[in-house]
């Protein structure tokens, strides 16, 4: 392969986390555009290197909380996960012990005749 995922999902994401990245860049570059313009005493080599800087910063910044909200989501998978897993077992224990009743009641009630003549 040339180095892309073949599972088609798994390119989708690929291809949404390129966009977003390049959404991100282009925010920081205008963030540090409108952010340098405001210091007019920078003379324009120095101003670049704020501009540059700034960028950059944004940038970092951006990336460290897609990090913290990916890291959180996987959090909160990993414990919606375990919930519905005990959930699970409780509604499947409950179903059993339903139909174990049922059961018995109708063994009760197919018995119940015989012991009891008229």
């Amino acid at each position: 392969m040339d180095g892309h995922p073949a599972d088609p999902a798994a390119l989708v994401n690929e291809i949404e986390g390129h966009l977003l990245l390049v959404a991100a860049r282009e925010e920081a570059r205008s963030a540090a555009v409108r952010f340098t313009a405001r210091l007019d005493w920078l003379m324009s080599g120095q101003r670049e290197e704020v501009r540059r800087l700034y960028e950059e910063e944004h940038l970092a910044l951006a990336l460290a909380s897609w990090r913290r909200t990916a890291e959180r989501a996987g959090q909160l998978r990993h414990e919606y996960e375990e919930a519905y897993r005990g959930l699970r077992r409780r509604v499947l224990a409950r179903a059993a012990l339903a139909f174990a009743v049922l059961g018995c009641v109708l063994a009760g009630a197919a018995v119940l005749p015989a012991l009891c003549p008229n």
